[in-house]
């Protein structure tokens, strides 16, 4: 773990980082303590109540944020014949076939942020699954971006669309904005999340199943969030 600097732990001394607070108050908090010269994604991390070795106990989706993520996405769509006109009409960044495939696989070739392919494509793109898959980049129709539909998946893309997964210690983490936006739109932001988590329950968790919550910027110390205060 990188050791932490002598701005984090003067932010530390602002809030009592022991206590849960309202989501209102928690935003509040991050803004005050993020102490980065430049604008940092605010992140969501979350502990959920399920067991990510069971197959019926993963929990993964996508949600389009009301107000954006801050950031320029650039989207790759792998697509043949009239679906390449429409990925580019829709405004990807690029769009081919196995000329990318070959860019990624043999020249590491990675500028991009989003990857989309038609069906008919993933025999193609499922050969870069090692490439892809650990980086979080490998399109699965579970979350829209194995479709047909590529003009709308670029669409949702560009518009914010982030995609969340637990990983193998269940917990979710999601960038949900950048600091600079105004309180209100990052609560809505986060409410989105939220809410897209919760109905992504599987049917297997049971007991708890949102366990902790806590906000945090890229560089900054994490605020606890009461997320009773959340369902109530």
């Amino acid at each position: 773990m990188a050791k932490k600097g002598r701005k984090y732990y003067e932010a530390l001394k602002k809030y009592d980082y022991l206590k849960e607070y309202s989501l209102d108050e928690a935003l509040s908090i991050l803004k005050e303590i993020a102490y980065a010269k430049y604008d940092e994604t605010v992140e969501v991390h979350m502990r959920l109540g399920v067991d990510p070795k069971h197959s019926d106990q993963i929990v993964r989706g996508s949600v389009s944020l009301p107000n954006g993520t801050g950031k320029s996405v650039r989207v790759l769509v792998f697509a043949k014949g009239e679906k390449v006109k429409e990925a580019e009409e829709a405004g990807a960044d690029y769009v081919g076939a196995d000329d990318f495939a070959q860019k990624i696989s043999k020249e590491g070739w990675l500028e991009f942020d989003k990857v989309i392919a038609t069906p008919d494509m993933m025999g193609v793109v499922g050969k870069l699954g090692k490439i892809l898959g650990p980086r979080g980049l490998m399109p699965n129709p579970k979350v829209g971006t194995v479709t047909f539909d590529v003009a709308d998946a670029v669409k949702r893309a560009k518009a914010g669309e982030i995609e969340f997964r637990v990983d193998k210690t269940a917990n979710i983490h999601a960038g949900v904005g950048k600091k600079s936006f105004e309180t209100e739109k990052l609560k809505e932001n986060v409410m989105a999340l939220y809410d897209a988590i919760i109905k992504a329950k599987p049917s297997a968790s049971k007991g708890k199943y949102i366990k902790s919550m806590y906000l945090a910027t890229t560089h900054s110390p994490s605020v606890k969030v009461n997320v009773q205060s959340i369902s109530a």
